[in-house]
């Protein structure tokens, strides 16, 4: 009979245990609801990842097929497998007119790495501009243009537009308008 019992006691405490969050963080689980490649509602509350602008839903590129395709759709496609597959710990930086601006890491093996770094390296999302067109986070303008360089993501199509340039198009025209 203690055989049994032994070995379910080494079960479970060789089950490795599910550790919490580290104090200021919190998960980000698949489930959530996108509302784009780089914001999200949970709970009532909406999130967006700081220094990061993904492709604006609506806008389109030509693939290699010839077939125009969802911009905004792609950028959130891959933002949603980065949630399922390295189950983003994220903590606030942030909070303006009720958007929480979050700065997330994946754990991918024994490397933890900056989820919005992931994305614009990948070429699936852009640095984000303020009002004066200085990005946000400069690290993210340098890892951007690594990745038109290469060619990355969206950056293999020939008419994917940063999204910052539709944005200020779309400010001009309501500025311009009376």
């Amino acid at each position: 009979m203690r055989a049994p019992a032994l070995l379910l006691a080494l079960a479970f405490c060789s089950t490795p245990a599910t550790a919490a969050p580290p104090k200021g963080y919190f998960e980000l689980k698949p489930g959530v609801t996108l509302d784009s490649g780089d914001s999200w509602q949970d709970g009532g509350r909406h999130f967006r990842l700081y220094g990061m602008q993904a492709c604006l839903r609506g806008t389109f590129y030509t693939d290699r097929k010839g077939a125009r395709r969802d911009c905004g759709e792609a950028s959130m496609a891959v933002l949603a497998a980065y949630i399922a597959d390295t189950k983003p710990l994220c903590a606030q930086v942030g909070q303006s007119a009720g958007t929480i601006f979050v700065s997330c890491y994946a754990t991918i093996g024994a490397d933890r790495l900056d989820l919005t770094n992931l994305m614009i390296a990948s070429g699936f999302a852009f640095a984000s501009l303020d009002e004066r067109g200085l990005p946000h986070h400069t690290p993210y303008a340098v890892v951007e243009q690594a990745a038109r360089e290469k060619k990355a993501g969206l950056w293999q199509f020939e008419d994917v537009r940063h999204p910052a340039i539709l944005l200020g198009q779309a400010t001009g025209r309501e500025k311009a308008s009376p």
